[in-house]
């Protein structure tokens, strides 16, 4: 079995309102970062810690790469190994060499990839954002996506920022009517590479800021809620405190969703 520990959507950085109302609670996200860290070390010992990204709230260039440092660095003092993933706002300023520089990933050269741990395989992917406008992987990632795929035999993992799942937005306070600004473009045909490998076993990812599973295929696509979501209405609120802890076993899969909205999913393979 696998244990992993996933959080996501820290948003490092200034104060952030939408619709004239606190929504992102960027103060606290140090604190519950540090939070989720200890629990990983005192209680889970997860063997992966995973970052589905926006670790910041983007100002600036200098601001984004000492604030993006600074959250990597935090989540990296867990006594585990940081699997990371790129956020739209932690690439609204910084280069990809920059972010790579961050994971401390020489042997990388772009922000999609693939490993094997524990027998399982994991695929991350780098899902592109164009403020206002769309979200895509682009051609050449799906090609490398389905040679990747086709190239292992084992259980295998997706996680990414963005989701790849046709999500019901009616009440998401951030995306309702928006689904070009949170839903992958060309999520039809990464589904239909996911489908056709017969391999993938769950999908992951964050940036919606709410908790939610779709089935599609018989593959779980499960989004989990930002760590410093406002729950309440406005100021001066109540953090979402999120973070998620998997297991995966040869013929299972259980997500609890921890914080403030818990919530548990099981997946028998």
């Amino acid at each position: 079995m696998l244990t992993l520990g996933l959080i996501t959507d820290l948003h490092f950085g200034p104060e952030a309102g939408f619709a004239g109302k606190l929504r992102k609670l960027t103060r606290s996200a140090p604190g519950l970062a540090k939070a989720f860290v200890a629990r990983m070390n005192d209680v889970v010992h997860p063997d992966l810690v995973v970052n589905l990204g926006d670790d910041i709230e983007d100002e600036d260039h200098d601001a984004d790469l000492a604030r993006y440092a600074a959250c990597v660095n935090l989540l990296r003092s867990t006594r585990a190994e940081l699997v990371n993933v790129a956020g739209n706002h932690d690439t609204k300023h910084l280069a990809p060499s920059e972010i790579l520089s961050v994971w401390q990933r020489p042997d990388l050269d772009r922000l999609y990839h693939s490993f094997d741990r524990g027998g399982f395989h994991f695929v991350v992917l780098h899902t592109r954002e164009r403020k206002d406008h769309d979200v895509t992987v682009g051609e050449e990632q799906l090609r490398w996506l389905r040679e990747d795929l086709a190239a292992t035999q084992a259980p295998t993992i997706v996680l990414m920022h963005h989701s790849a799942a046709d999500q019901d937005l009616r009440g998401n306070r951030w995306f309702e009517g928006s689904p070009h600004i949170c839903l992958v473009e060309e999520r039809r045909a990464l589904r239909t590479i996911l489908r056709e490998s017969g391999i993938v076993r769950a999908v992951f990812n964050g940036h919606l800021h709410w908790n939610h599973l779709d089935l599609v295929d018989g593959i779980p696509f499960i989004t989990l809620q930002s760590l410093i979501e406002n729950l309440d209405d406005d100021a001066p609120g109540r953090a979402a405190a999120a973070h998620a802890v998997v297991h995966l076993e040869p013929n299972r899969i259980v997500v609890k969703v921890e914080g403030a909205e818990r919530a548990t999913y099981q997946f028998e393979a």
